[in-house]
């Protein structure tokens, strides 16, 4: 079974953290979540997520992919020596990295976006080195990318036919009713 740690201090953006995870656990991936704070974190909308795992306890060798939810708490990840770590890690066994909305900039900033094709909440794109692409989701290598709140669902099934395989990511597309506009 494939394995994703999400990542979240108080202030996650909710719909990006929530969605995300319901529709790849639809999937059969299991996804643990951790906080930084201990064994709850509260979004920027009041959601209290509660019985996390705490970020220190977590065996990250057990994960084959790393989420990074958006939100105004993406601050307090950046400037985390543990979660800045955790990241270069996943990015040195080739793993798979997965952060929407503001959370890109952490990779921007961490010069993991060189040469790379990513999104990022649009107001938030900087000079990372690469090509920001005004799309919902963007894969370049074992970077997954996606722009905002309103890209959660292609993010997921991006992450999921990673992980999965596109015929997986179909049967879950067909068991939401989800029909991508052309």
């Amino acid at each position: 079974m494939k394995k994703v740690l999400c990542v979240m201090s108080d202030q996650f953006e909710e719909l990006e953290a929530v969605g995300t995870i319901a529709l790849l656990r639809r999937a059969g991936i299991a996804v643990d979540v951790c906080s930084m704070k201990g064994k709850e974190a509260t979004g920027r909308f009041d959601l209290t997520l509660s019985h996390l795992l705490h970020f220190h306890d977590v065996p990250m060798e057990d994960y084959d992919a790393l989420f990074l939810p958006g939100g105004p708490h993406y601050a307090t990840l950046e400037k985390s020596e543990i979660v800045t770590q955790t990241i270069r890690s996943f990015i040195d066994q080739e793993k798979l990295i997965c952060a929407i909305c503001a959370a890109p900039t952490i990779l921007g900033r961490m010069g993991l976006l060189k040469g790379k094709r990513y999104t990022c909440f649009t107001s938030m794109n900087e000079d990372f080195g690469g090509t920001y692409v005004d799309a919902y989701c963007v894969q370049d290598g074992n970077i997954i990318t996606g722009r905002s709140a309103a890209a959660v669902i292609d993010f997921a099934f991006l992450i999921i036919t990673q992980l999965l395989g596109e015929e997986k990511a179909q049967k879950v597309k067909q068991s939401i009713y989800y029909e991508q506009s052309a």
